[in-house]
């Protein structure tokens, strides 16, 4: 049982963390030329998949542990007013659609990499790389292209007749196959997404999983697999921004979950009495009954999502820190050709910075090609990096996890598990960054995107929320930090704004509305389309697309425009981390 509950404990974190990585600011982004490269092969398009995530700031370290305590109250009181029953009800509905949401996203990844596994896109056969394309219904050895089979497997099989090929060549296109889905309710709903099969399944059987639960029964296994998804889930949306923030809020947390398992007794009422996704359910050995004849009674152990989210998240910042000191080291000094601000001859010293190779996905392809000399692979089938900050932080959740179990056995008393899993996590961290002599570098390091690093319209909201700020009085900015101003409030000052603009242009709003082209036809009520998606349809246009902006780029007066656009595009696949708690 133990055993089943630090594993479990382990794998969201282990997984959620991975899942969030992404390009790192000490990387440079692809070229275009990669990337529309890398539109050719079937499993690449996600990999400059923007990551945006929630940022902390230090004032959480106060607002999570009184909200928490509020809530943890109020819980408590409800169930000894009208019992668990009442309660269970209500919250299964209100968690439905995190809980969809959550799994249908665990589901879709783990099939997306299951298929990596049985229908890869490279793979490793006679020494040599392989890449089955789709196209042409063939594998083509990398180095040899007029070598060719006709078997899109990387393993040898008892079928080798052509009709045999051709049904896995068919399942293989059924399963990698694109669509694109459109639906629009006039004035209500226009949205545009991108399906597969997989996509739609794994919806499906989140749907499934969750009307299971509210309507039939809610097995203890079901109650993970929802806890599981929520933290999964919860790794890629919500960073502590930096380490300083986040070993704030483990702080708060820490002496929170003393407080409310020691003190008092909410946090093991609560636990016990509500049936939702917020725990892990492990089922502990039978016992026999205390009365003859009696079947043996079986109890649980419980483990509650904020022991594996809250520390994950520090877990997940390490991770992403490992990945971008590996980039930062790489990085070297070059002298260019721009002149010193002053006038001065002298050239400034620029930054060159290593291309980005995506570190995550094509675990299948890896897997194929493991044996391989990495001469012959591709850079992203090899490509790696050291995590000491990642690992130290995972043998000091574990040590904590140990700690829990041991004394919670020894006293047969509910532990607060942050008590034990926080000092393992950040003397971990902390320990690693001051015996590699890297804390001013720790230290240094956020994910918060700087207003240098923000596009135009952006930034200038960001100003305008700032003025807002100043403007107002002492309470009005004190609430405007805690909780951010109303979304009434923004879309008036947005609007004073937009008047204040007309009236210093009057032919703006014309040209405006002239300029914005009309999507769909207003006499359209109700619409819904799914296309196939061609990926060398999209090529074709990339290639137009960037032969137009290098025309437009020679035409240009000068490069200073050039330079804001470049940066402004960098941020398209690095984690981008908002603090705007609206």
């Amino acid at each position: 049982m133990y055993i089943h509950l630090i594993v479990s404990a382990l794998f969201p974190i282990y997984t959620g963390a991975h899942a969030s990585l992404s390009r790192p600011s000490s990387a440079a982004k692809p070229t275009k030329k990669e990337k529309v490269q890398r539109e050719d092969d079937d499993d690449d398009d996600e990999e400059d998949v923007v990551q945006k995530m929630e940022g902390l700031s230090p004032r959480d370290a106060i607002v999570f542990p009184v909200t928490a305590g509020i809530v943890l109250a109020g819980l408590y009181y409800l169930i000894k007013r009208y019992g668990a029953d009442l309660i269970n009800f209500i919250m299964g509905w209100y968690f439905s659609g995190v809980g969809v949401y959550s799994v249908a996203k665990l589901v879709n990844d783990g099939l997306g990499m299951l298929v990596s596994f049985v229908l890869p896109t490279y793979f490793g056969y006679k020494r040599k790389l392989w890449r089955a394309d789709q196209e042409n219904r063939q594998s083509v050895e990398q180095e040899d292209t007029a070598n060719v089979s006709k078997s899109p497997l990387p393993v040898a099989t008892i079928f080798s007749h052509n009709g045999f090929y051709d049904t896995v060549w068919s399942l293989r296109a059924a399963v990698k196959q694109r669509y694109i889905a459109k639906a629009y309710i006039h004035d209500i709903v226009d949205i545009k997404m991108k399906l597969t099969l997989i996509n739609v399944l794994a919806a499906v059987i989140g749907v499934g999983s969750i009307a299971y639960a509210n309507l039939v029964a809610k097995p203890w296994y079901l109650t993970n697999l929802q806890g599981f998804a929520v933290c999964y889930s919860a790794l890629q949306i919500m960073s502590p921004t930096t380490f300083a923030t986040g070993s704030l809020i483990l702080g708060g947390l820490f002496c929170y979950d003393i407080w409310a398992v020691f003190f008092t007794p909410l946090m093991v009422t609560v636990a016990k009495n509500l049936d939702q996704p917020i725990k892990l359910v492990f089922p502990r050995p039978e016992e026999p009954s205390a009365t003859p004849g009696e079947p043996p009674t079986r109890s649980y152990s419980m483990l509650g999502l904020g022991d594996i989210v809250l520390p994950g998240l520090m877990i997940g910042l390490a991770l992403r820190f490992d990945l971008y000191l590996f980039y930062l080291k790489k990085q070297q000094m070059r002298k260019g050709n721009k002149k010193n601000v002053e006038g001065s001859d002298k050239p400034i010293v620029e930054v060159e910075k290593a291309l980005y190779v995506p570190v995550t996905g094509n675990w299948g392809d890896r897997f194929w090609t493991s044996r391989l000399p990495t001469s012959a692979k591709l850079e992203k089938l090899s490509s790696s990096f050291p995590k000491p900050y990642f690992i130290a932080s995972m043998v000091g959740y574990v040590v904590g996890m140990l700690a829990t179990l041991g004394v919670m056995s020894v006293f047969q008393h509910a532990q607060p598990a942050l008590l034990y899993l926080v000092p393992g996590v950040l003397i971990g961290l902390w320990g690693t960054g001051l015996v590699r002599g890297e804390l001013s570098e720790m230290w240094e390091f956020s994910e918060a995107i700087t207003g240098e690093q923000l596009p135009e319209h952006e930034k200038k909201e960001a100003d305008r929320k700032d003025e807002a700020v100043k403007d107002g009085s002492f309470f009005g900015r004190l609430w405007g930090e805690l909780f951010g101003d109303s979304e009434d409030e923004l879309s008036k000052k947005d609007d004073d704004s937009k008047v204040s603009k007309d009236k210093k242009s009057p032919d703006a709003a014309a040209n405006s509305k002239e300029a914005k082209p009309k999507t769909l036809d207003s006499d359209i009520l109700i619409s819904f389309s799914v296309t196939r998606y061609n990926p060398h349809t999209s090529s074709a246009a990339s290639d137009r697309l960037s032969s137009q902006s290098s025309k437009a780029s020679e035409e240009a007066p000068s490069s200073a425009d050039s330079n804001q656009t470049s940066s402004d595009s960098g941020l398209e696949d690095t984690v981008l981390v908002g603090t705007d708690e609206r």
